[in-house]
């Protein structure tokens, strides 16, 4: 859903709106909302972040975050599926609590494409982390049973052959999963 107002609202202007449910993101002056969860998207979102944290958090390397608004650029305010972030550049309050606000780009960034969702503009969202600094991007198609890879400066790769270990940024490196394993969760 796309919502217009007579003048274009300025990306500080959306952040103060009360949020929705879903999330809207804030994109180049237009506001659309993401579409609702349905069950295969959240099975693997449920699924994933846990598995990613599993690995990554109790070493203190990263931590992946599910629908967290991600405010960065000059004028898109985002809410990926799953942000992971590496450890030292989670924001944090003074007393080293994790902050509310993240003004930054999430070192991966993680996108299940829902059936009404446009992969266009998911994979636009997902570009746009890349031009700042994430190190890679996941788009996830449930229903073709796939996974687009975005790298910085390289081609994009997609994988379908279900024993294909999907790559993973470096600072995640321990965190192992295939095709199958991702898809699996569909099963469960």
């Amino acid at each position: 859903m796309v919502q217009t107002s007579a003048k274009p609202l300025t990306l500080s202007e959306f952040l103060v709106l009360p949020e929705t449910e879903p999330a809207s993101e804030y994109i180049d002056g237009r506001i659309i909302q993401k579409p609702m969860l349905q069950g295969e998207h959240s099975a693997i979102q449920t699924e994933l972040a846990p598995a990613i944290n599993l690995v990554v958090k109790p070493k203190q390397i990263a931590r992946a975050f599910c629908v967290l608004r991600c405010s960065f650029g000059d004028n898109r305010s985002i809410v990926p599926d799953i942000s992971v972030f590496t450890w030292d550049r989670i924001p944090r309050q003074e007393n080293g609590r994790i902050a509310n606000i993240f003004s930054i780009a999430p070192d991966w960034t993680i996108e299940i494409l829902s059936p009404d969702q446009s992969q266009t503009k998911v994979t636009k969202n997902i570009l746009h982390c890349l031009k700042y600094g994430t190190q890679m991007g996941w788009l996830i198609d449930p229903k073709e049973q796939s996974v687009f890879v975005y790298l910085p400066n390289q081609p994009t790769t997609f994988y379908e052959e279900l024993e294909t270990q999907l790559p993973v940024p470096e600072f995640a490196k321990d965190f192992s999963l295939t095709v199958e394993g991702l898809f699996s969760w569909l099963l469960d």
